[in-house]
């Protein structure tokens, strides 16, 4: 855990963030409501939230869905939290639309809502929102793939390994983003699945993890054998696709790009399972929020977003063994050193 406060701090100082020394919080509870909690970037999520409760004093309850979509446990959640008299809620939100009413219950309620990694929809629904930039992260990976491929790029036969249906923001946004990057056109940029270039396969959904990339892949390749570009949502389905591409020997026929950073997924881009992957920092944002509502139950302020943006950009860094012209990024050494999970 020493290791991850350092890189917590050195990852806002990179960011140019400079923080006061919160006030300790006794007697203020707050609550953290994640997707899961098994995905290694939720997990993360949980120990920077505790650690900083922690330090301030802060009673911190923690909530998850049983699965990746499980919005009726996530409700069920900000319900308890409600009744449990909480000051605060982080919420990474696995139906960002049908989450919106219990929100607004909480916020009406007097509780800080803070959006982690996942912005609501519409955005204004939460207090604030915490989180990668998603469509960077995801344009970093397209534009990667695109200058590694070089005159390839324009017969690319490109598959998409997402979230769930329900089509959450931070599915939209990484999604869209590496289409931008990679020089596809989206069409509306607020949804998956309308676009009508020809290099597209198809998208499958995976639940964000290794099962259910192994599933999707063997389905886009039951569409075109010849697949040979993959996005996927995060790293777990990642390496669930190349799973599923190894086991009819066409691991190295396929480039995959995906987003997270955990430490799983960047040993995975060392051992080139996965050609880049864009990283993200969940440490950072779950403690920034835990200090965010320590100060709104101390005197009011609620956070306010990066300039220039519309959320609080906790950064993100684009990381392979293979760099591309054009395309900043960093080595899976420095990826393994700022790496969770």
């Amino acid at each position: 855990m020493k290791k991850s406060l350092i890189a917590t701090a050195v990852s806002a100082l990179a960011l140019g963030v400079v923080f006061a020394a919160p006030a300790r919080a006794e007697g203020v509870s707050a609550c953290l409501i994640t997707k899961t909690d098994t995905n290694p970037f939720f997990v993360k999520m949980k120990e920077g939230a505790t650690a900083k409760a922690q330090e301030l004093g802060v009673t911190l309850k923690a909530y998850a869905g049983k699965v990746d979509g499980d919005s009726e446990s996530q409700v069920a959640a900000i319900e308890s939290c409600i009744a449990d008299g909480a000051k605060g809620i982080l919420l990474t939100a696995s139906d960002t639309k049908g989450i919106v009413p219990a929100v607004k219950k909480a916020r009406d309620a007097g509780l800080l809502v803070i959006a982690l990694d996942t912005p609501l929809e519409p955005l204004d629904a939460a207090d604030a929102t915490f989180a990668t930039d998603n469509l960077l992260a995801g344009k970093l990976i397209g534009q990667w793939a695109a200058a590694t491929l070089g005159d390839k790029a324009k017969d690319a036969k490109v598959g998409f390994l997402d979230l769930t249906p329900s089509q959450p923001t931070v599915d939209v946004l990484r999604d869209q983003g590496f289409m931008i990057g990679f020089g596809i056109d989206p069409k509306d940029p607020n949804k998956i699945g309308d676009e009508d270039d020809a290099r597209i396969v198809g998208h499958d959904v995976t639940n964000g993890n290794e099962e259910g990339g192994r599933t999707a892949m063997e389905n886009l390749l039951q569409k075109d054998s010849e697949i040979n570009v993959i996005h996927t949502i995060n790293e777990p389905a990642a390496v669930g696709a190349y799973q599923a591409l190894k086991a009819v020997g066409k691991e190295n026929d396929v480039l995959i790009v995906s987003v997270d950073g955990g430490c799983p997924g960047v040993k995975a881009v060392a051992e080139g399972q996965i050609g880049a992957t864009s990283q993200q920092y969940p440490l950072l944002m779950a403690s920034l929020g835990i200090e965010a509502i320590a100060k709104f139950a101390k005197d009011g302020t609620k956070p306010q977003p990066t300039e220039g943006k519309d959320f609080f950009d906790t950064g993100v860094a684009l990381v392979t063994d293979k760099p591309a012209e054009g395309v900043p990024s960093i080595d899976t050494k420095e990826g393994l050193n700022k790496c969770w999970g």
